[in-house]
């Protein structure tokens, strides 16, 4: 199997420049017979067969996939199963150990206490470990597998304070040192990460807009961690164009990213297509996104997102497994 590495700007692939047009399948390890999961099951072997080889799929390893819902014990069966099929269909997989927003885990949103020590000992909101003990557990577990491409420590971390209940964007409260707080927590993940997987490439999971922690100089103040190897903007037409907010849009990011001499992937592109577009309309309109991505630096994008059951009499960001935008993953990875 080919391995993922970063060379400057650029990813590589055995240490020769590699673009990556990837797509995200949060969802692979749902096992209905093992564990809660998130979203639909999917045939591993189908999803990873239908791929070009050497594609670039993120997905969701969270803790909560590793508890078996009938007797409420840890079951690494259904991850196992991911990482199994990936590397059989000699795929990479960037491995996402846990949500800023708690989708798919316990929908607990976490906040700036959680990235001020609480991850290296909460237990709580019914997942099975600390954050801490459950990144020792995934990296000692799948940090060799021949199908891993990176890790991504946390999915859009936003270190804010909640102030209502539901911790609605809206009413949250951005505390002074954020960023710092924000580069702390990466500095010592990643250097915990390095210690179990020394070759690892890490993502910095980043939403990339103003969210707390990021907001203008201080994504740059992150994304200057040594636990940090490659940065994410997640990019979503609806509400982002190129080259986006002078401050915070997708060129100021990548801008960012080169004077930090790493590069940025477009961890997330979604479009939306059913009933409101096309699936032939969607392919050419992310067709152009690509390109224009790429002309401006972008150093890889990812497809949102992979279900095998897309709801095509609605408007949606599904794709689907007869999607053509298959078309297009792997083929700009040179």
């Amino acid at each position: 199997m080919p391995k993922l590495g970063v060379q400057g700007t650029s990813l590589t692939l055995d240490g020769r420049p590699w673009w990556p047009i990837g797509i995200n399948a949060y969802q692979l390890g749902t096992n209905w017979d093992v564990n809660a999961g998130c979203g639909a099951q999917v045939d591993l072997d189908r999803y990873f067969g239908g791929l070009a080889p050497h594609s670039l799929t993120r997905v969701n390893v969270y803790s909560s996939f590793a508890v078996n819902k009938q007797t409420g014990a840890l079951d690494f069966s259904a991850l196992d199963a991911v990482f199994d099929s990936a590397r059989r269909h000699d795929q990479l997989l960037i491995a996402v150990l846990t949500g800023g927003g708690g989708g798919c885990e316990n929908d607990h949103f976490k906040d700036h206490s959680w990235y001020d020590g609480g991850w290296k000992t909460e237990v709580s909101h019914g997942l099975p470990m600390s954050y801490q003990d459950w990144a020792d557990t995934a990296v000692g577990r799948w940090g060799n597998s021949p199908a891993l491409g990176g890790w991504t420590p946390v999915g859009e971390p936003e270190p804010s304070v909640c102030t209502d209940e539901a911790c609605t964007w809206q009413a949250r409260v951005c505390p002074t040192g954020s960023a710092l707080l924000l580069r702390k927590f990466f500095d010592e993940v990643g250097a915990r990460i390095r210690g179990l997987d020394p070759d690892a490439v890490i993502f910095s999971g980043h939403a990339g807009g103003a969210q707390c922690g990021s907001k203008g100089d201080d994504y740059q103040t992150v994304a200057a961690s040594p636990g940090i190897d490659v940065l994410e903007y997640h990019f979503y037409p609806s509400t982002d164009a190129m080259p986006g907010d002078v401050s915070d849009g997708i060129a100021r990011r990548i801008n960012q990213a080169q004077a930090l001499n790493k590069p940025l992937i477009v961890a997330e592109v979604g479009v939306e297509a059913g009933s409101c577009k096309s699936l032939q309309q969607r392919e050419q309109e992310i067709s152009m996104i690509v390109a224009e991505q790429r002309a401006n630096g972008a150093a890889g994008v990812l497809f949102w997102s992979f279900v095998p059951d897309p709801r095509l009499n609605q408007c949606t960001l599904d794709i689907g497994p007869n999607d053509p935008l298959f078309r297009m993953i792997g083929a700009g990875a040179a």
